[in-house]
């Protein structure tokens, strides 16, 4: 292409107020590799190489971004776009050729600019300003539980009644923690940053034992790249559990460690209950003696001081670690069943490269909302309206709604919203049916030319008794299973 060079490395930097050197597509995709990532914001080119180590998000945040436009994530997660902007000054390298498209590959041009129009209408609504007092009552009733279950175990003894009311207390009281972390760690609450940051290493913290660092770490990749293997944190969760396109690579691959035909029953087992207890708990440790995060070290201890000097008086301390325990499982079933409702009855696979929009849509889907669903998920039941808009604060979610369900309705693009147990029964259903294909190809040890296509729509027409034909000839084998998929 005349005119479209790559600077060699000893240019470094583009130099302010000389010519931008310019690139093709071709040549970034190039520049996706571990030491070796560009990424495009606003048609410019970044050489984030050296500088997404010390990324605030995280380096696998930025880097899950490698090679693609990134425009539409840049302006979602950060509040204040000028100060970012002075950060990538010294990364720029060149900018778009005049004829390159904003994006690569076959997206809908259409689609993202009617996204940031309908992001900036929602600016012009103030849907990004928060209501201190929403979130002030979050944590007055959060703090009411805390003193609540406290107050029943003193006034009524650490009998099993007072004992199982108090862990179901604390349980709900740690949840609704979850939730209003979660809305800090987006930076929904307060307009400086730091404000956000700060209240939430209390929150997460001192209310609940966890590293803030910790949680920004995997969940800021999870709102990057939502239901991406080896980007989500979420669905990587091979070889415990096989979800999507995992199932068909076990299968072919004849891969078994595990029952994979009874996930759907051991999910009961694992899943729920030990999420929060045995997973997160270690992985939470781990990442704060491996990165020195000594701060939320701290933090995190003074959790566990209070609540063992609070409750060790009345049980002993056998009764306190059960009763710890008790509380930890609870939550556990809470967070699970809340946080994928909305997302693995969806689309897992790997790395598509779509636009912000189609990425969000086809991971997301939403609850019937309610007074009481709000509340116990945390506005979770807008799932989709919070991918979209993960800065905004979610007492807003209801408000932009129907402005996300016109842009769905006018490109054609699917909004789902499903009743509540509904959503509970998908969880078990995505189980059954990537079961049944992990038993399927590993059975019949067929090459699937559909791997591409695996998701919701593959499933729902896989029959859930697939495993169970008889089927003798190889020709016959595949061509039957062709036509289930």
């Amino acid at each position: 292409m005349g005119g479209v060079g790559e600077p060699g490395p000893q240019e470094g930097p583009a130099q302010p107020g000389a010519p931008l050197p310019i690139f093709c597509w071709e040549q970034i995709r190039a520049h996706d590799q571990p030491g070796d990532k560009w990424l495009v914001i606003e048609r410019r080119v970044y050489d984030i190489s050296r500088w997404e180590q010390r990324h605030p998000g995280g380096s696998r945040l930025i880097g899950h971004h490698g090679a693609e436009d990134a425009t539409d994530a840049f302006r979602v997660f950060h509040q204040d776009l000028n100060f970012v902007r002075k950060f990538l000054q010294p990364l720029l390298i060149g900018e778009l050729a005049p004829e390159e498209p904003s994006q690569d590959g076959p997206l809908n041009a259409q689609l993202v600019e009617d996204f940031r129009a309908l992001h900036q209408a929602a600016e012009d609504m103030k849907l990004f300003d928060a209501s201190p007092t929403f979130f002030a009552f979050l944590l007055g009733h959060i703090l009411a539980m805390e003193v609540l279950a406290w107050l029943l175990i003193y006034l009524l003894g650490p009998g099993w009644v007072p004992s199982t009311l108090a862990a179901f207390i604390l349980a709900i009281s740690q949840a609704q923690s979850w939730c209003l972390q979660h809305d800090l760690g987006h930076a929904s609450v307060f307009k400086k940053s730091r404000w956000n940051h700060v209240a939430q290493k209390f929150v997460m913290g001192q209310l609940k034992g966890f590293s803030a660092h910790w949680w920004n770490f995997r969940h800021f990749q999870h709102h990057a790249k939502p239901n991406i293997f080896h980007k989500d944190p979420d669905v990587t969760v091979a070889p415990f559990f096989l979800l999507g396109e995992s199932s068909i690579e076990y299968g072919k691959k004849k891969r078994r460690y595990l029952p994979y035909n009874h996930q759907h029953l051991y999910f009961f087992l694992i899943g729920p209950p030990m999420l929060i207890l045995v997973n997160f708990e270690v992985e939470n440790l781990a990442y704060m003696l491996v990165c020195m995060q000594w701060a939320d070290l701290l933090w995190a201890a003074s959790f566990y001081a209070r609540f063992f000097l609070s409750y060790l008086p009345f049980y002993g301390v056998p009764g306190v670690l059960l009763f710890f325990v008790a509380v930890r499982v609870l939550e556990s079933h809470w967070f699970v069943w809340i946080t994928q409702i909305n997302h693995i009855p969806k689309e897992i696979g790997h790395e598509k490269h779509r636009d912000w929009v189609s990425s969000q849509l086809v991971a997301t889907c939403n609850v019937e909302p309610s007074p009481f669903i709000d509340w116990f998920s945390g506005h979770l039941d807008f799932q989709i309206e919070h991918h979209l808009f993960p800065r905004m604060p979610r007492h807003n979610y209801s408000r932009v709604a129907p402005l996300v369900k016109s842009l769905c309705a006018k490109h054609g693009l699917s909004y789902e919203v499903k009743p509540f147990l509904t959503a509970l029964v998908d969880i078990v259903s995505l189980h059954a049916h990537s079961k049944n294909f992990w038993s399927t190809y590993r059975r019949l040890g067929l090459s699937h030319k559909h791997s591409g296509a695996c998701g919701e729509q593959v499933y729902a027409n896989l029959p859930p008794k697939a495993e169970g034909k008889k089927l003798t000839d190889p020709d016959s084998r595949k061509e039957t299973l062709n036509r289930d998929l």
